[in-house]
């Protein structure tokens, strides 16, 4: 015994130990002392008693207890020993009480059968501004299949709009229900004390009913969030591997294209520890989903503003423009997610993309052109056209004619030949007019007229029955518009035209008919009584 304690360097009592049994001895755990604390252990225990009854907003938390013993019982004790004794001791007095601890009873999902949906916040900079923004998540809870919108409020339209798109994506709908929690959009009111039951918004059980499924809502509050714990975890989990740091896009449908990408890559991820990847269990899941209706139902709210002098309605803080004509009249308007169509009774007059700041407008300079073309001074310092240039709508092409026409026209009359080009956007694509525009700068002729001819040309995408004429700097240059040629140098070619020598016409030989015209005499005639009459 001695030489194996010198030789592994312990006390021989080690050995001995070592000897009578392969396995050490249990450690003995000291029993320390409290005396500071041991006072005051009952009232503890009462505090933390009355917490079991109290309501949960107001329940006493540690801080609160150490601040109580202090003031209240003069106690000279630590937070730290506190909060020990207040963390052993919580767990006993509610097992005591006959509480039992939360417990999470795994569940299985059939394939097909049910999915999830929530709301989180996401921060984008959106068109250079760090916005707020709010992410829609649907995620199927057999598979794990995900799929996520980005849109700039959580309110209804959001809502249903984010659900069509889900619907559409995975091609079927859920066949016993979707989990929520008591969402606003979906549910005006949670009656207390029953089994689950909710007074619901009519827009929504009109959408249930028109795709054909159940919802489940989840418990009120802090409670109910386990009952959906899958698309809780994959808001957190998208926002940070998609949206981290944050994404820089000029506009929401931007951001979504991308997030499309993105749904598709997640599908070669694992959840969990499953052995199949997600797009492997949710290719087996999509035959067992129901199927969608024929017709899509249209998410957007529908409000009836009337038109204002400045052609302009407000819908939600916001101000869009729509037709001159229109001014004065009530229009009925969907508003959606992500845009807002303006209807006069079953026909489309207006379409904007959703504004997202408060106040502010988006106006389309088409819906100016009439107004414009009577007052062309008020053309240059529009809101429209300045919306038109930041947008690339009116282009370089439409401000070089611009220019050059009232080098021509003047002002006034040089803008309204612009407005007549303007006006040719809405049946003609906007490629052809722009070429258009380029063609008839090219032979120095700023009409409506030639732009249009020109247009029509290149929108027939063949030239081969067309009278070629002079080659100019590479380019062919055309016969246009005489009506500009007249404006010109006469002695100038224009549009590869020759000099005309002729001589200038004359009616000199017609006066010269006229001094040679021949002197009739009337005939006469015999009356009854023999005379004649001339």
């Amino acid at each position: 015994m001695n030489a194996l304690s010198k030789r592994f360097r312990v006390h021989r009592r080690t050995v001995r130990q070592a000897l009578e049994s392969p396995s050490p001895p249990p450690r003995k755990t000291p029993v320390r002392s409290s005396p500071k604390i041991g006072p005051f252990k009952d009232t503890i225990d009462g505090m933390l008693r009355a917490n079991l009854t109290a309501p949960r907003k107001q329940r006493q938390t540690v801080t609160r207890i150490h601040a109580r013993l202090l003031d209240e019982f003069g106690a000279d004790l630590s937070y730290a020993s506190v909060r020990d004794y207040c963390a052993r001791r919580k767990p006993e007095i509610a097992a005591e009480a006959g509480y039992l601890p939360d417990v999470f009873v795994p569940q299985e999902h059939a394939s097909g059968a049910e999915a999830e949906v929530d709301f989180g916040e996401v921060w984008v900079i959106l068109a250079g501004i760090k916005t707020k923004c709010h992410m829609f998540t649907f995620r199927l809870s057999h598979s794990g299949k995900a799929v996520h919108r980005v849109y700039s409020t959580q309110s209804q339209e959001a809502f249903l709009e984010g659900h069509i798109d889900a619907f559409e994506d995975i091609g079927g709908i859920p066949t016993l229900h979707i989990k929520y929690d008591n969402l606003t959009a979906a549910v005006k009111t949670v009656i207390y004390g029953s089994d689950r039951r909710r007074v619901e918004n009519d827009r929504w059980v009109l959408f249930r009913s028109h795709y054909g499924f159940d919802a489940f809502y989840c418990q009120p509050g802090i409670e109910g969030a386990h009952e959906k714990g899958g698309v809780e975890g994959e808001v957190g989990r998208f926002r940070r591997t998609w949206l981290s740091p944050m994404p820089e896009v000029d506009t929401l449908a931007e951001l979504n294209e991308k997030i499309r990408g993105w749904d598709l890559r997640d599908e070669d991820r694992r959840v969990s520890q499953r052995r199949c990847k997600v797009g492997a269990d949710f290719a087996l899941e999509r035959p067992l989903l129901g199927p969608l209706p024929t017709e899509r139902f249209d998410p957007g709210l529908v409000l009836h503003p009337r038109v204002d002098r400045s052609s302009l309605i407000t819908v939600r803080m916001a101000k869009y423009s729509v037709p001159a004509r229109l001014i004065g009249r009530k229009v009925r308007v969907s508003l959606r997610a992500s845009e807002v169509a303006v209807f006069e009774g079953h026909t489309e007059v207006a379409r904007h993309e959703r504004v997202v700041v408060k106040g502010g407008e988006s106006i389309v300079l088409d819906h100016y052109l009439e107004v414009l073309r009577k007052k062309p001074g008020a053309f240059p310092g529009s809101i429209a056209l300045s919306q038109a240039r930041q947008a690339g709508v009116f282009s370089t092409a439409h401000e070089a004619f611009w220019q050059e026409s009232r080098k021509v026209n003047g002002d006034a009359a040089g803008t309204r030949e612009l407005i007549e080009v303007l006006l040719l956007h809405r049946n003609m694509r906007a490629a052809d007019v722009i070429a258009g525009i380029r063609a008839a700068l090219t032979v120095g002729a700023v009409s409506a007229d030639v732009v249009a001819v020109e247009a029509r040309l290149h929108a027939g995408g063949s030239i081969s029955n067309r009278h070629l004429v002079e080659q100019r700097d590479g380019q062919e240059q055309r016969v246009v518009s005489l009506t500009q040629r007249r404006l010109t140098d006469p002695g100038a070619v224009i549009a590869g035209l020759p000099p005309d020598t002729r001589p200038m016409p004359s009616v000199t030989a017609y006066d010269d008919l006229l001094k040679r015209r021949p002197t009739f005499t009337a005939p006469t005639t015999p009356d009854k009584e023999g005379t004649t009459n001339t």
